[in-house]
């Protein structure tokens, strides 16, 4: 690779990162929501904690998809990682919007949560595609719990956000379906126990800061 193009993709890769962290959210789609119904102080804070978690959880995402397709193979992998980023990339924006509703903010982690998740993701594109796949299909499958989760947790009159989440969970799925598609592997036993400790860290830390 000449001298440039490793320039390029530097200079794309810290463009891409200040861009999520700093930048105002811009979603290519929107969910249908209904009309915001009225909370208490104490629902507004646990919705807007909720939120501001899976606002963390996409920020990661970015990071996880981003440091995958920086380090993957140009082909159908490649092509895939930048799809999804580009897809999480919208519910950045809807979590983002929804906590401003609530007159709320994401969390000041976010940069952590950014950097460690984009390390993580470049380190598994460096064994191969199967194993990088793999990292889509087992962090998605968590995902998925974890807001199936807070769909139980959201408040019952909150069905703004609870809308939302659910379109998320539907294109987590969809995400996971597809690297399995491309051929992801399973990943070593410890590796998925030690993806839902370090997620339990940033969901129980993001809740609050």
């Amino acid at each position: 690779m000449l001298a440039s193009d490793v320039l390029d993709s530097v200079l794309k890769t810290a463009d891409d990162a200040l861009r999520t962290l700093f930048a105002p959210s811009q979603s290519s789609r929107n969910p249908a929501l209904p009309p915001d119904s009225p909370l208490t102080d104490a629902e507004k804070r646990h919705a807007a904690g909720l939120m501001r978690v899976n606002h963390a959880g996409e920020i990661a995402a970015q990071g996880l998809y981003r440091g995958q397709a920086a380090m993957a193979r140009p082909g159908a992998t490649r092509e895939f990682l930048q799809r999804a980023a580009s897809e999480e990339a919208d519910h950045l924006a809807w979590c983002e919007s929804r906590l401003h509703e609530l007159d709320s903010r994401p969390s000041r982690l976010n940069p952590i949560w950014y950097l460690g998740s984009f390390l993580i993701g470049a380190s598994a594109a460096v064994f191969g595609d199967e194993l990088s796949l793999g990292f889509v299909t087992e962090t998605e499958r968590q995902v998925e719990g974890h807001l199936a989760s807070h769909l139980h947790r959201l408040p019952a009159s909150d069905q703004r956000s609870r809308a939302i989440v659910e379109q998320m969970q539907t294109d987590e799925a969809a995400h996971a379906q597809s690297a399995r598609t491309l051929g992801a592997s399973d990943l070593p036993g410890p590796i998925p126990t030690l993806m839902r400790l370090t997620a339990r860290v940033m969901t129980g830390t993001a809740y609050w800061i």
